[in-house]
């Protein structure tokens, strides 16, 4: 690692070394020194001194003053590291725990560029951006987002619903810990084995059991409410709100299979391509919550936790190939909610955890 205030100029580096040097040997030497120091000057990560806070306006005027392939700007005011920290509900141990995965046979040449939203305009949840609000529920609403979709999907959007982040959140116990983290893969499993009940945003009102969790202002000054610490998960609940006229039972969507997609670019175009949006996770550094436009990959800053998030198509900007991601922090963060990340190098690990699944038509 190199820190990017304690690295002078080549020309001073070379020319002290010519300077200094007493012998032939120790010439070559100090040239070797120079050069293993630039080389890994442009491999390496930055790592900035410990006195800059990663929610500050000085992370961000340094990503933006490195001029990669991404932009940064404010997120997240008035909350700490620690809420931030919270946010990102991937349990440590999700790379233990695998669905089976599957191989496609690659349909020819696939496009350059893909949009899920494009592809299917008859399904408004591909372009729909939730909020998790202060829980660690992301494994949840990767899935249910993507399940969603996929009900869409593969019944020619004939079943059009929003599958409900509450219902997965607080009754899938082989999940992990609700608010404090979970396995995306279980999720998915849950689906198939017990269903999901239909459920919109926060105070919707939209379907058996809607999210209970208050959307907060975690980002920039709005209308929300401030957030405070994150919250407890709420407890099952086997009914419908008041209101609502199909039973808990009757009410549930079922998923045919679940699997894994390995670590493969092209498997995982295929995948989207031929079945509609996925979950993927991914290590979430300091640098990425300030992200605002372009194809981020990791530049800076200590690691935060893992999250989930909703991969819907891909693409090129600027000679820089990418996926189209959608978040779940509201779309307040971000580009309106949505991130595009480095595509084809698993930056960051999001290729190494793909998880999908069929619904039961």
């Amino acid at each position: 690692m190199v820190s990017l205030w304690g690295l002078t100029s080549t020309s001073e580096l070379i020319s002290s070394s010519l300077m200094t040097s007493s012998s032939r040997k120790d010439h070559k030497m100090k040239i070797f020194i120079v050069f293993s120091l630039l080389l890994a000057a442009v491999s390496a990560k930055y790592v900035l001194p410990k006195t800059i806070h990663p929610l500050s306006q000085k992370m961000i005027d340094t990503i933006n003053y490195m001029n990669t392939t991404w932009k940064a700007g404010r997120n997240f005011e008035g909350v700490s590291l620690k809420y931030i920290r919270g946010l990102m509900g991937v349990h440590k141990d999700n790379h233990k725990y695998r669905l089976q995965s599957i191989r496609h046979a690659l349909p020819g040449e696939l496009p350059d560029s893909f949009d899920s939203r494009e592809q299917w305009p008859h399904c408004p949840t591909i372009s729909e951006i939730r909020d998790q609000g202060s829980c660690g529920s992301c494994w949840a609403f990767g899935a249910v987002e993507a399940i969603s979709d996929r009900h869409c999907i593969h019944s020619n959007g004939k079943v059009n619903v929003q599958i409900s982040a509450q219902d997965l959140l607080s009754c899938c116990g082989s999940c992990g810990m609700g608010c404090d983290g979970g396995f995306p893969g279980s999720a998915w499993e849950f689906w198939v084995d017990k269903g999901i009940v239909t459920g919109g945003l926060y105070n919707s009102h939209v379907g058996c059991q809607p999210y209970t969790i208050e959307s907060c202002e975690h980002h920039s000054k709005g209308k929300l409410p401030p957030c405070g610490d994150i919250v407890d998960t709420p407890k099952c609940v086997s009914m419908c709100e008041k209101g609502y006229n199909v039973s808990y039972r009757q009410d549930k969507y079922f998923g045919k299979k679940s699997y894994s997609i390995d670590n493969e670019e092209a498997q995982i175009r295929a995948e989207i391509f031929k079945n509609g949006p996925v979950e993927a996770a991914f290590t979430v550094y300091a640098d990425f919550v300030t992200y605002k436009s372009g194809v981020y990959q990791h530049v800076t800053g200590e690691e935060l936790g893992g999250h989930a998030i909703r991969i819907l198509g891909w693409g090129t900007e600027n000679g820089t190939p990418y996926w189209l991601v959608a978040n779940s922090w509201n779309t307040d963060w971000g580009d309106k909610g949505y991130f595009k990340i480095l595509r084809g190098k698993d930056e960051c690990g999001i290729e190494s955890s793909i998880v999908a699944g069929m619904p039961k038509m």
